[in-house]
């Protein structure tokens, strides 16, 4: 359908509370509950681009909704329909803006630590392993390469930062910030969730080198939140080209970093526009991982 095809870069839903623009998605609030919307925006090097990727927010959202239902008999989560029907009052009159790519979900209250699972060893994990052999000090074996699979997959939260980069921390300075109960939780779920997905997932031709997930509390219940094993969160490699020793191609804004850094933009604003060439290119993939991982065309 057309409506599906629009690329939107910004929501405008008159008579509903907006609480928040992310980098990505919009947020509201009706009738006690939370309405996500993922718009098309990419970030890059912290800053949104001027530029939408088409289909991103569908697919962001529509595998969202998939791991919610594959993910739920380990733990609950604050999904509750993506039924444009369901929604109350006035939200269906704005569907072309809302079909495909917006959530209702539980109001939570979001626990303070991003939580992420590592099974491979990339992106900050790799840079602090080869100055000190450790990630959120968790100590590794000496010897490892770029994107080597650790022997067992690690927990290595972070902060939440509202702009720039998330800092790693240690499991204790997580206990010290959320409670040494609610941290053991945090990586007990976290743990059991990725390694469920990441064995899912490689049996569909896709590696997930790490991931990121938050929670929050409902009803005093420790829930899942917000997205959930998307390209946005997580690193998805092609099993097929996997190659320890260096850097691998992913599923996500791949060729968007890569074209700006070909253009040597300074990462300063203003952020310059994408070519359509590369715009499609980071759609495809976006959508390449979709229908691998749910077997489903977008």
């Amino acid at each position: 359908m057309a409506q599906h095809s629009r690329i939107i870069l910004d929501t405008d839903l008159p008579g509903v509370t907006r609480r928040a623009r992310g980098k990505v998605r919009d947020v509201y609030e009706i009738d006690g509950k939370i309405l996500i919307v993922a718009t098309d925006r990419i970030s890059a090097f912290d800053y949104i681009l001027p530029t939408g990727i088409p289909d991103k927010g569908r697919v962001l959202t529509q595998l969202s909704v998939f791991w919610f239902d594959f993910l739920g008999s380990l733990a609950p989560n604050h999904f509750l329909t993506a039924n444009v029907d369901e929604y109350p009052d006035p939200l269906p009159r704005y569907r072309d803006q809302l079909e495909g790519r917006s959530m209702l979900v539980k109001s939570a209250r979001m626990v303070n630590v991003e939580c992420v699972a590592r099974g491979y060893l990339s992106g900050s994990g790799w840079k602090e392993y080869q100055k000190n052999q450790s990630v959120c000090g968790v100590a590794l074996p000496p010897g490892l390469k770029e994107s080597d699979k650790l022997p067992e997959p690690i927990f290595t939260p972070s902060t939440k930062a509202q702009s720039g980069h998330d800092l790693n921390i240690s499991m204790q300075q997580a206990a010290e910030m959320v409670g040494a109960e609610t941290a053991a939780k945090l990586r007990n779920l976290t743990l059991s969730i990725y390694t469920r997905a990441a064995e899912y997932a490689l049996e569909r031709g896709i590696i997930i080198a790490d991931t990121k997930f938050e929670f929050g509390f409902a009803d005093g219940e420790l829930i899942l939140a917000d997205e959930v094993l998307t390209p946005d969160s997580s690193r998805f490699w092609p099993l097929a080209s996997y190659k320890p020793g260096g850097a691998q191609p992913s599923y996500d804004k791949q060729y968007v970093r890569d074209y700006l850094e070909l253009i040597r933009w300074n990462k300063q604003p203003p952020a310059p526009p994408l070519p359509e060439d590369v715009a499609a290119r980071t759609s495809e993939k976006y959508k390449e991982a979709y229908r691998a991982l749910t077997g489903k065309v977008l």
